[in-house]
């Protein structure tokens, strides 16, 4: 059922930016009605969108006027229908619209002449206005098309305020939040979008200014809007560590000696205001994750079921035992080589840093050197953690257990991520990672002071190759 979404007045340069914006937001099956009167804009519209979805701002895009239908070879095909001079409804079927509909993105203008439009189209009305620069916009439709819809005008209004309305948009690759990056480029120009909530954007400011003013290198602010969950901010560009040691390995060694060097700095400093505490029981509690969603969906039995439970309550009491002589230290959470840049001038840069914590000063180097995504050679492990230890001063006896414990806490609860993310989210990809994720857990629980925590993790149904194809198969989509 469409319902009124938005209802905004913009100029020939905001009507062209939101058609921009909404661009990398359409998938197959999406179709576009554009009504309006002659003069209203309803094809410069059309040319900015499929000159956005093709990345291509100098593809030449023709009005349909007269051929009724032009198509291009996007991923999936556009359409894009101007049935001003159609005479009979009968003729669409001829023209191949109504069977491309499902499989292709549709911009259809004067979609009166369909009798009846598609009911779970888009529609954008655009009216003329006194003042013969600006036009009425009323958006319309179904829930989820429409959700796009008014975000992506909501992205154009914000960037018409910061001075990037004539911006190409590109969307990023995204990770496994609700979080989305676009970038923009304006001439010799660019910039990150980032497109999230307030409960996000506005810790993410809070941060970047503490990191900032303690001379780490963090993104400048170009413009936000916390209660619209909207930042543009600095692009560190296309150079995260992950892609530099996949492109020279030769930088593996020398790079994360660098990040161990600067996560040691990062804990010789007092934890920013304001953060949640990180502690033994908070990790504890975000246990139950894995709880709620491995065991089950990996088929365990009773007593599997059981010793999933019992994870929690006894990380809780290593954790009293191992990591309270620790003072607690800002913690970036996410910090892995896909979250660290190196700049063009060669900083380490860092990125998604909102979900800070005060955390055991261990912790970000367990996410750095086990990570989910990549193994980590040995010896360069083994470096990492000595040149830690030598910056900070720690005591290596007490370092390496909370080092193996947080591992294990971390490292479980990914693993319960990326199962929701399949169950629940129909997200099946991350699960690639899970063979890599579980020799890591094996590792980490060879330490003598894990024992206990060994043995319940060892009652779990291990994810070899038929258990994560068993979770694979409950993907919700």
């Amino acid at each position: 059922m469409a319902a009124a979404l938005l209802n905004f007045t913009a100029d020939a340069e905001l009507l062209q930016g939101f058609a921009r914006a909404l661009a990398p937001d359409l998938r197959a099956g999406d179709t576009v009605l554009l009504d309006g009167p002659v003069g209203a804009g309803k094809s410069h519209f059309a040319r900015a969108l499929i000159r956005a979805r093709l990345q291509n701002p100098g593809e030449e895009v023709p009005s349909p006027t007269f051929t009724l239908v032009q198509t291009y070879d996007g991923q999936p095909p556009i359409w894009h229908a101007d049935l001003y001079r159609l005479t009979d409804a009968s003729e669409i079927d001829e023209l191949g619209l109504t069977d491309a509909l499902p499989e292709s993105i549709a911009l259809i203008e004067w979609p009166d002449r369909m009798n009846p439009p598609p009911p779970e189209a888009l529609r954008i009305d655009i009216l003329s206005l006194p003042d013969p620069d600006r036009r009425q916009v009323a958006l319309s439709g179904p829930e989820d098309l429409g959700r796009r819809a008014r975000r992506a005008a909501e992205r154009a209004v914000f960037l018409q305020r910061a001075g990037w309305t004539g911006a190409e948009i590109a969307a990023l690759a995204g990770d496994a939040s609700a979080r989305r990056y676009f970038r923009l480029t304006q001439g010799d120009r660019t910039a990150v979008l980032m497109d999230s909530d307030r409960a996000t954007v506005t810790p993410y400011l809070s941060m970047t200014d503490w990191l900032a003013g303690r001379d780490f290198t963090v993104p400048q602010i170009l413009a936000a809007d916390p209660e619209a969950g909207l930042a543009l901010i600095e692009d560190f560009g296309d150079a995260p560590i992950a892609r530099v040691i996949a492109d020279d390995p030769a930088q593996t060694a020398p790079l994360y000696d660098r990040i161990a060097g600067m996560l040691a700095r990062l804990a010789g400093f007092d934890p920013a205001p304001d953060l949640l505490v990180l502690d033994g029981p908070e990790m504890a509690r975000q246990l139950e994750l894995f709880a709620e969603w491995y065991p089950a969906a990996a088929g365990a039995d009773a007593e599997a079921m059981s010793a999933a439970r019992a994870i929690a309550p006894c990380f809780a009491a290593l954790h009293d035992r191992l990591c309270a002589d620790a003072a607690p230290v800002t913690g970036l959470r996410d910090c892995h080589a896909e979250n660290i840049f190196l700049t063009p001038d060669g900083r380490l840069g860092l990125i998604d840093f909102q979900d800070a914590v005060a955390v055991h000063p261990a912790y970000d180097l367990v996410s750095v050197l086990h990570d989910a995504r990549r193994a980590i050679p040995a010896e360069v492990e083994e470096a990492a953690i000595s040149r830690f230890l030598r910056d900070t001063g720690f005591d290596r006896a007490a370092f390496e257990p909370a080092f193996a414990l947080l591992g294990v806490q971390r490292n479980l609860r990914i693993l319960g991520i990326f199962t929701r993310l399949c169950l629940r989210d129909g997200k099946p990809r991350y699960l690639r990672f899970v063979p890599h994720l579980w020799s890591l857990i094996e590792r980490e629980l060879t330490h003598p002071a894990l024992a206990d925590l060994a043995a319940l993790v060892r009652r779990l149904p291990v994810p070899d190759q038929d258990v994560i194809e068993r979770i694979r198969s409950q993907c919700t989509r």
